[in-house]
């Protein structure tokens, strides 16, 4: 298993990618190809759900809601995209971890899932270690990845309640921004949960109605997530 240290130094080895997130509609198009064969020629998809407790599937704690968390939602939007495809979405997120500890872990029970495309999601819970420290967890993670030939799709947090989420100089908000950074940074996919909140409050839309407690969505919300999730499959 890689040490935080040591995927620096392979972060420092790996050519400086162009300051553009992933093409949406190519992106995954190898992904959306292996979907598209047919048995008896076919392989089994993995996508692999990383992160806190939001892909993790709690709503209101301890409660969890496995079948009506994105991760699932992504799957069964899938299976209608693909419907003679096998696809395992996994989830290996833990409730209440931050993103350093699931960097120490990501060889280990990520990258040994051999998946064809991973998602990271540890915005709202990086709050309590600050910027810099994130972003180091987050660059070893996508260097880890992209090293093993892997796709990845970053995203930005959902709501917290308990905090003006939706102003610009919030914690929450500036990891949002972070990710995006991240993203275009290492070419590769994002998820901007954080963006569809703010544009349904910004219609008119109560978060409220989206959250099943302050931090944790509900369907509703989660349906938001995997509806961006979705878009990056062609």
């Amino acid at each position: 298993m890689l040490a935080l240290c040591d995927v620096a130094v392979l972060c420092a080895q790996t050519p400086v990618a162009p300051l553009a997130v992933a093409e949406r509609t190519t992106y995954l198009s190898e992904v959306a190809t292996l979907c598209r064969v047919d048995w008896p020629k076919n392989r089994a998809v993995m996508i692999a759900c990383h992160g806190h407790s939001v892909p993790a599937g709690y709503f209101k704690t301890p409660e969890v809601r496995a079948l009506d968390a994105y991760p699932h939602l992504l799957k069964a939007g899938l299976a209608e995209k693909y419907p003679h495809a096998v696809i395992n979405v996994v989830v290996t997120a833990i409730g209440g971890e931050d993103s350093e500890k699931g960097a120490r872990r990501f060889e280990r029970d990520v990258l040994s899932l051999r998946p064809d495309v991973v998602t990271i999601d540890y915005g709202l819970n990086d709050r309590g270690m600050g910027l810099e420290r994130a972003a180091t967890a987050w660059r070893a993670m996508i260097a880890q990845a992209k090293a093993a030939g892997v796709k990845v799709v970053l995203l930005t947090p959902t709501p917290d309640l308990g905090k003006p989420w939706a102003d610009p100089a919030d914690t929450l908000a500036l990891h949002a921004e972070q990710i995006r950074a991240l993203a275009r940074e290492s070419g590769v996919g994002l998820a901007d949960s954080y963006a569809a909140f703010k544009q349904h409050a910004e219609a008119g839309g109560v978060t409220e109605a989206l959250m099943s407690q302050r931090n944790h969505p509900n369907a509703q919300g989660h349906a938001l997530v995997s509806a961006a999730l979705l878009t990056w499959f062609p």
